[in-house]
């Protein structure tokens, strides 16, 4: 196989993140809609369809970077991509999942924590991209850190875990259903402290390249 064609299925697969995560969101909505609680748990097909696609979406984070590292064709594009399509998968992932536990009449609780998860998702995406930015200025190392790297690995079976239990807990035996929805709040707790932790961490490494900025802006 070419050193171009390896090139291509690698970038594929990165770029494949983004249908993927929409064909969920479709499947998601539309099973969503078939949810009559008590009597009606929803369709099952339209249930394993949006978990089918949620699981391949995130598999394609972990795929396109093995792949690439292992026949060699990491490049410049594949850095800058990577990062985007993760973007784009939390921009439409937890959202929805915020929508989801409305609609199902979930505690307002439940409701809020995942509210206030999606915010500083957001905000830290966006902050995190700003200060590299200003870092690219003065030549710093942007690569990912340790910690963005373990949030991200850990968003994506997080989010699968969170949507598991609000398309399958009807469908299971009412006395698990709180113990499910605690693991939800331990998922979405931990994810939200390393959002936190991470957005610290990146906002103390880039200050220095921030400040230099500002000083230069104002003579």
């Amino acid at each position: 196989m070419s050193r171009g064609t390896k090139s291509f299925l690698v970038n594929a697969l990165t770029f494949s993140r983004v249908p993927l995560i929409f064909a969920w969101f479709v499947f998601a909505c539309l099973q969503e809609f078939t949810i009559r609680p008590p009597a009606s748990s929803g369709s099952f097909t339209l249930a394993a369809l949006a978990c089918l696609m949620m699981l391949l979406s995130g598999l394609t984070d972990a795929w396109d970077g093995c792949l690439a590292r292992k026949w060699g064709v990491v490049s410049a594009l594949g850095k800058m991509a990577d990062p985007l399509m993760d973007k784009v998968f939390y921009i439409v992932a937890f959202p929805a999942l915020t929508w989801q536990i409305m609609h199902q009449g979930e505690s307002s609780f439940h409701g809020m924590l995942m509210l206030v998860f999606t915010i500083m998702y957001m905000l830290r995406d966006t902050w995190v991209t700003f200060m590299r930015s200003i870092g690219t200025m003065y030549g710093a190392d942007v690569a990912a850190m340790w910690l963005g790297k373990v949030r991200t690995a850990l968003s994506f079976p997080g989010a699968g875990w969170v949507y598991m239990y609000l398309c399958f807990h009807h469908m299971v035996d009412p006395s698990w259903w709180p113990l499910w929805l605690a693991s939800c709040y331990v998922v979405e707790g931990l994810l939200l402290v390393l959002t936190v932790w991470s957005l610290y961490s990146y906002t103390l490494a880039y200050m220095p390249h921030l400040r230099r900025a500002l000083r230069t802006e104002n003579g």
